[in-house]
């Protein structure tokens, strides 16, 4: 069978710190990164004047089991369509399905990773921790061990409509579950019970908290807006926090408070799916990237939060990075300076005067236009 070499080149394209370089790629691999107008010539050249460049974004908590509803996307939908190289599934499936999810990776073009819901039923349930009967932690642990290049953590969801009478046992077991498997877990942080003083002193350094930035009144700020005391200790452990924007969990004010008080984000994610997507307010990746435009953060702090942070955490470094020799893993964008309305999970509206604009990916030997 005849093996088709393809060379694409990018010509003229800038970095977040501004310099402009050609990128070439063949076979998947990048081959030339130079300064710009000197790389060699491709089968495909592309005119990268006015596009950005980063490393492939990775969004590290979206809902991408199809059939699940309401929490249930297609993974290409998310992903590369959305100039999003990589997607770690966040905790859709326990170990009754996780075998599903892992399979339907095969039809995709974007990368897919998971978090294993503690729960083995997932989210085939909004209630999923409510009977401890359903953690079970053998099972779980068996899982991980059957799937060690596709399970990269473990997902517990900590608000009162998940637990129930549960309490702030099933983060417990969660505890256990990650400390004889070495994997980090990724909390999802809502209405109590249980309180936020409960459940970040059972974090480690690498736990993730997600939705840090929700407005509800179990969050992980004061009346006046200072961090509290179990965030300070959490984070000087080193537990990470993740925007996880969602369809309820992001609020301005919030986001405004943690900002002023230097609680900054490490990773930006999305919680997106089918619902969120198509009917708001997340939309996408590059749609919640730009609230934090608005917000006053650097364009290079947002870039670095869906890449180098991102890959950090997953242990992946390649992903963040963009070298020659590296299997091509690579978002094109623009930064369009135009006004924009922006709505937080409260249904307050925000307007910037810019927003960033997925325009292309290459990732898994494939450039797609978004």
């Amino acid at each position: 069978m005849k093996v088709i070499r393809i060379k694409h080149v990018w010509r003229n394209v800038k970095r977040t710190d501004g310099e402009l370089i050609d990128i070439a790629v063949e076979n998947g691999i990048i081959i030339e990164l130079t300064g710009a107008g000197l790389a060699s010539s491709g089968d495909v050249v592309i005119d990268g004047t006015g596009l950005y460049v980063s490393s492939g974004w990775i969004d590290l908590h979206v809902h991408a089991f199809a059939e699940l509803d309401p929490y249930g996307d297609e993974i290409d939908e998310i992903g590369v369509k959305q100039g999003v190289a990589t997607i770690v599934d966040a905790g859709s499936c326990g170990a009754d399905r996780i075998g599903d999810l892992a399979a339907s990776r095969e039809q995709a073009m974007t990368s897919v990773l998971a978090l294993l819901n503690i729960s083995k039923i997932g989210l085939s349930r909004i209630d999923e921790l409510s009977d401890l009967s359903w953690i079970n932690r053998e099972q779980a642990i068996e899982t991980i061990h059957s799937y060690p290049d596709f399970i990269v953590g473990l997902k517990a969801r900590m608000s009162r409509s998940v637990v129930k009478e549960s309490g702030i046992e099933p983060l417990r077991r969660a505890r256990e579950i990650a400390d004889r498997t070495g994997l980090p877990i990724m909390v999802h942080i809502g209405s109590a019970p249980p309180r936020i003083e409960e459940i970040l002193p059972l974090l480690k350094k690498n736990d993730v908290v997600t939705h840090y930035l929700n407005g509800k009144s179990n969050n992980l700020f004061d009346k006046a807006g200072q961090p509290l005391p179990e965030l300070k200790d959490a984070i000087g452990k080193g537990v990470r926090m993740d925007v996880g924007h969602g369809t309820a969990s992001f609020s301005f004010r919030t986001a405004e408070a943690a900002k002023e008080s230097g609680v900054r984000f490490d990773t930006i994610s999305t919680d997106i799916y089918r619902g969120n997507r198509l009917g708001g307010p997340v939309y996408s990746l590059a749609h919640v990237m730009s609230k934090f435009l608005l917000l006053g953060y650097p364009l290079a702090e947002v870039i670095d939060a869906v890449t180098v942070r991102a890959a950090d955490w997953l242990n992946k470094p390649e992903l963040g990075r963009i070298e020659a020799g590296d299997k091509a893993h690579l978002t094109f964008f623009t930064v369009r300076q135009e006004k924009a309305e922006f709505i937080d999970s409260e249904g307050e509206a925000r307007v910037g005067d810019q927003y960033i604009q997925a325009k292309g990916v290459f990732v898994n030997g494939r450039y797609v236009e978004c």
